[in-house]
């Protein structure tokens, strides 16, 4: 027994000592040795299994991705003193991390210098800009043809320009001036945005009048548009109406006066052929307009008292 619990024993003390002294680092990680508090050696990058003097040196990981920082909601005032509050988003990556772990130590620390730096860089710039440069693009414009001289003064001359910067060169600009803190914290800044602006009470009201006041003005032209329009349509449909309607009245006046002539034509020739039986028969058609209970005084020798007479005969 005592020959088997020395290799034993060994064996045991061997792989506890690999175990202590076997990391691996992830594709996703850089790590760094730390023997009594201080870094040694170089920057670890290569993924797969490393070693170390075990209980002597530490490994410290860090994270080789993009990293997310989200400020804290502030209130800051704008160059036309206009408070505003200011949601502000970063992204970022630990580029150096021997001076990373010597300045800030790990992530948290991190955030906490980067609270500090760009929430400062946010509000001197924010401070300095116009309302106008922080909500809008610089490519933003405004369509004022059409618009007359009381509607531009509804939106005022300040509305219609063009904003110099934009709020992307704002973000440029913070990006710019924040970066120049970050070698000193082994940090590399990647980008910061604008994540959301809201107003404060007083102001979301002067906007919000603003916005319905240009709205009303630009609903007000095409509502003027609209109906100049309708009243061209309108104008367009009556003289077509009238148009029309002269048309058919001298199409019906033509068939008239054919049917007219063609009738007149026709009561010749019928007249023509039996004198005396279109009289009679003009006669009769008279006779029975006389209607009911008519009493009728003629002489005995008229041509409608000869026929009646004719027509009482056996």
């Amino acid at each position: 027994m005592s020959k088997l619990t020395v290799p034993v024993v060994a064996f045991v003390v061997v792989a506890f000592v690999a175990f202590n002294a076997a990391f691996v680092i992830d594709q996703a990680e850089q790590g760094i040795l730390v023997q009594f508090g201080e870094p040694i050696g170089d920057v670890i990058t290569e993924p797969g299994l490393h070693w170390r003097v075990p209980f002597i040196q530490e490994v410290r990981r860090f994270d080789r991705r993009l990293l997310a920082w989200d400020g804290a909601v502030s209130q800051i005032p704008t160059l036309g003193r206009e408070f505003i509050f200011v949601d502000t988003t970063a992204r970022w990556r630990i580029a150096d991390p021997l001076q990373f772990l010597r300045s800030v130590r790990d992530e948290v620390g991190a955030r906490t210098r980067l609270d500090d730096i760009l929430d400062s860089v946010a509000r001197d710039i924010v401070s300095g800009t116009d309302l106008e440069e922080i909500v809008r693009s610089a490519d933003w414009q405004v369509d004022v043809e059409g618009l007359d001289e009381e509607e531009l003064s509804a939106l005022g001359a300040a509305n219609l320009d063009r904003p110099t910067k934009g709020r992307q060169q704002l973000e440029q600009e913070m990006l710019a001036s924040a970066s120049r803190l970050m070698p000193q914290l082994g940090i590399e800044l990647v980008d910061v945005r604008i994540k959301r602006i809201n107003y404060i009470d007083s102001v979301r009201e002067q906007v919000e009048s603003r916005m319905i006041s240009e709205r009303q003005s630009i609903a007000a032209r095409f509502r003027s548009e609209g109906q100049g329009r309708s009243q061209e349509i309108l104008g367009d449909m009556e003289r077509e109406l009238r148009t029309i309607t002269s048309e058919a009245e001298r199409t019906a006046q033509e068939i008239i006066g054919e049917a007219d002539a063609e009738a007149t034509r026709i009561y010749g020739v019928a007249y023509g052929e039996d004198p005396e039986f279109y009289n009679f028969s003009r006669t009769l058609e008279s006779y029975g307009a006389l209607g009911e209970n008519t009493t009728l005084m003629i002489r005995a020798e008229s041509d409608f008292f000869r026929y009646l007479e004719s027509t009482t005969r056996p």
